[in-house]
């Protein structure tokens, strides 16, 4: 069969389960598989987050949720521009929050949580392994769309929102880890 060219001669690369958490970098559809999981993972954090302290109605904890909204949206931003800081950014701040919202509340290990931070670091790792692949000349770059929404907000926003939205990222990143870590030493009591 494969001789008469009715089978591709190289196998398939990973299932969508392991691309998912543990991915590999092989042509530049796998690195823009990864990247455009991170900036959805990070994403649909952002949202989450911003819906969740909505829904609390106090000002203070809105605050709070639309500096780490901001964040987790920007990182899904620079995630997809393979920025190792912010898919990194975006680990840690979700672990931390993990570690925050179970000492406070015991809450914090739910099943949802865990897959999110297995994507997360699955989305560093790609993004990690891309930082040194080098793409072959005959692996030409997946097309980068500008067709509908959906389109636009993955392939078209990241290139032009990233180069300034970095800074604002950096800046939020520092806030929200510091916050995030801050919560964790323990207090003293008078």
């Amino acid at each position: 069969m494969q001789q008469l060219g009715l089978t591709d001669p190289e196998p398939k690369t990973d299932s969508r389960l392991k691309s998912l958490f543990w991915p590999t970098i092989r042509t530049r559809v796998d690195l823009d598989t990864v990247t455009t999981q991170g900036f959805w993972i990070c994403l649909v954090v952002g949202v989450v987050t911003m819906a969740v302290s909505l829904l609390t109605r106090n000002s203070l904890v809105i605050g709070l949720g639309a500096l780490a909204s901001a964040f987790y949206i920007l990182a899904g931003f620079g995630s997809r521009m393979q920025s190792r800081i912010a898919a990194a950014g975006a680990f840690l701040a979700y672990l931390l929050d993990t570690v925050v919202l179970q000492k406070e509340t015991g809450q914090g290990l739910g099943v949802v949580r865990i897959i999110f931070l297995a994507l997360l670091l699955a989305n560093v790792r790609g993004i990690w392994i891309s930082a040194s692949w080098q793409p072959s000349e005959s692996d030409p770059p997946p097309a980068k769309l500008n067709e509908n929404w959906r389109d636009k907000l993955v392939d078209q926003w990241p290139a032009a929102i990233w180069p300034w939205g970095r800074f604002v990222f950096y800046a939020a990143g520092v806030v929200e880890i510091g916050l995030l870590a801050l919560s964790l030493v323990p207090r003293t009591r008078s």
